[in-house]
């Protein structure tokens, strides 16, 4: 940083503490004070969709491979004399079909119209937020050259030239600070503005490719239900459940275990 900018950045600093304590000149701008909160607002809303969009996908790569380790898990405990081990193989064969479909469409096509557009719509932001703070640096010379001006005034210096340039330096800061105050004014509405038109489409595709995998997940599935008996009741299953685990507990090896 050169002598001049850190001179600047020393000023800004120091003007910043005493606008904290009420012993400076300070500019209100309620207007665009509200417009940086809706910005701000939306720029948390972005990140956050931006992230639990990614968390679907991801989602549903775990859901497909805990599928597949369930399938070739359950795959070895049958043998070829068990009819179930012949469902077994229809059901690995089913979901490595569904696993690979997540790996090769559902994730690509995902990404590029839903991920990738919320993504480029949050990178915005951090331009949004450089053009703020700029704003805010050229706000507080504003204020500093609005300060240096006043106390002139009150305490006229020997030197009568310190006042007009005192005076030049305001204006040449005020002129500085409202075009880039002017400019963000008519351009944050905008971009908080245009999120609907932007999100919709991947909004609209978000919705489809779940509607799509859950289409192709029920078609891929609904064949085996020929292969498995009619599923029981839930106290059916419980009382099956706990009939099978009584006559574990009356094996040798239970009985040895509890002595």
């Amino acid at each position: 940083m050169s002598w001049s900018g850190l001179k600047k950045s020393l000023s800004r600093a120091s003007t910043s503490v005493m606008h904290k304590t009420g012993n400076a000149d300070r500019t209100e701008n309620r207007e665009f004070e509200q417009e940086e909160h809706r910005a701000k607002v939306l720029e948390a809303k972005s990140e956050q969709l931006y992230k639990q969009a990614n968390g679907y996908i991801q989602s549903l790569r775990n859901m497909t491979g805990s599928q597949m380790r369930i399938a070739t898990t359950i795959e070895q405990y049958f043998d070829d004399t068990d009819p179930m081990g012949a469902n077994g193989v229809k059901y690995k064969e089913a979901v490595t079909k569904l696993e690979e479909e997540v790996r090769e469409d559902v994730d690509a096509g995902y990404r590029q119209a839903v991920l990738e557009p919320i993504g480029r719509y949050y990178a915005y932001f951090p331009q949004i937020n450089e053009a703020v703070r700029k704003r805010n640096k050229k706000l507080l010379d504003y204020d500093t050259a609005r300060g240096k001006v006043r106390k002139l005034v009150e305490r006229p210096s020997e030197d009568h030239t310190k006042l007009p340039q005192a005076e030049h330096e305001a204006e040449v800061a005020r002129e500085m600070y409202e075009a880039m105050n002017a400019q963000l004014m008519a351009e944050l509405p905008k971009v908080v503005d245009s999120r609907i038109a932007y999100l919709d489409p991947s909004f609209e595709a978000a919705v489809k490719s779940q509607l799509s995998f859950a289409q192709d997940a029920h078609n891929t599935l609904e064949p085996l239900r020929q292969y498995f008996p009619a599923e029981p009741h839930g106290q059916e299953l419980e009382q099956a459940a706990d009939g099978i685990l009584a006559q574990m507990s009356n094996l040798q090896i239970c009985r040895l275990a509890m002595q």
